[in-house]
């Protein structure tokens, strides 16, 4: 995950373990075969003995791959997009809109097949967890041990309910946590020669390609992403956030915060907004961060180069880790890059 402003501010409490209340891996995942499964996920690999190293690194095994997923919204809609939305049926982390509609990092999860047990940072319902009797849980892993919005104080409760895998993805750019959801999805039955897992992965290649162009082309135009709060303007790192790392290995001219550590982003005061002058600003468009809208009445954004050229832009900070997810957030990053000046 890149910038953001609460849950960001408490990944530390995302404590490492858990894995001693695991207890005994999971011996029968939904009986026999579903014979209802879509082409994409009745391979061998859903049939037999099941095994997979997370990036803990924790080895799970069951006596068959697991039927019942419940995941991060986001990690859902990556599995989604390798043909498993028959084996979620449960989510955590904002996933629908006040309107009903499904916030963007549930992707093509279909939201009313599946039961969400926690709609926002700090929400996740044991109880309606537990009902779901699931075989796996999946979610992101930012810091070593951390299991993404899997709130600190029911941690224990909710990983002794059944087996868990961890992805990693912060600290290394963005196309290895889609591969490693990849392999996780192919270990549970997904074909990853489908035609529509072969096309995402041929547009994100072509995606990375035309970026790469595109940077090299602009002339050394320069790059800040970053996330808006009431007091707080935040200044993503691009040496640890997975999307960010990985546009810069593509050649994109990124503004480097100061960060403390291995912190994901330097916090500034709107007072000091302008310690990074930026050719482009990509904005954290998620629910719950400010939008140019809301900042409009704060004078150091308006005085920002970029904002001046009207050269801000809108940033999916939480990619969806697949092919099909992350293409099209490469393909905007492009446009951006392209459509724009270098204003100094």
């Amino acid at each position: 995950m890149s910038a953001s402003s609460l849950p960001l501010s408490r990944r530390g409490l995302l404590a490492a373990g858990g894995a001693a209340a695991l207890g005994a891996m999971l011996t029968a995942c939904g009986g026999k075969e579903d014979d209802k499964s879509s082409p994409a996920t009745t391979t061998a690999a859903a049939a037999g003995p099941w095994a997979f190293t997370d990036d803990q690194p924790k080895e799970l095994k069951a006596d068959k791959a697991p039927s019942k997923i419940v995941a991060f919204t986001g990690t859902a809609a990556a599995l989604v997009d390798l043909g498993l939305q028959d084996k979620i049926v449960g989510v955590f982390g904002e996933t629908k809109k006040a309107d009903g509609t499904a916030e963007d990092q549930a992707g093509d999860l279909d939201i009313n097949k599946v039961q969400i047990i926690g709609n926002a940072w700090g929400e996740f319902s044991v109880e309606k967890y537990a009902a779901l009797t699931p075989d796996l849980l999946v979610t992101h892993q930012f810091d070593a041990g951390a299991y993404w919005y899997v709130p600190d104080e029911s941690k224990d409760k909710i990983l002794a309910v059944a087996p868990s895998a961890l992805v990693t993805v912060g600290r290394v750019p963005l196309n290895k946590p889609i591969e490693r959801y990849a392999e996780l999805a192919k270990s549970l039955g997904a074909d990853l020669n489908a035609p529509k897992v072969t096309e995402a992965k041929a547009r994100f290649e072509k995606a990375a390609a035309d970026l790469s162009a595109a940077a090299k082309a602009s002339g050394g135009i320069k790059v800040l992403f970053g996330s808006g709060a009431a007091d707080v303007f935040y200044v993503s790192s691009a040496a640890v956030s997975s999307d960010l790392m990985y546009f810069k290995e593509l050649g994109v001219d990124l503004i480097m915060p100061e960060v403390k550590g291995q912190d994901y982003y330097e916090s500034l005061s709107w007072e000091n907004a302008d310690k990074y002058k930026a050719d482009i600003i990509f904005l954290d468009a998620r629910t719950g961060t400010l939008q140019p809208k809301d900042l409009a009445a704060k004078p150091t954004w308006n005085a920002l180069p970029a904002v001046k050229a009207n050269q801000v832009f809108p940033w999916q900070a939480v990619p969806i880790y697949s092919w099909n997810g992350a293409a099209p957030l490469i393909e905007a990053i492009t446009a951006a890059i392209t459509k724009s000046k270098k204003l100094a």
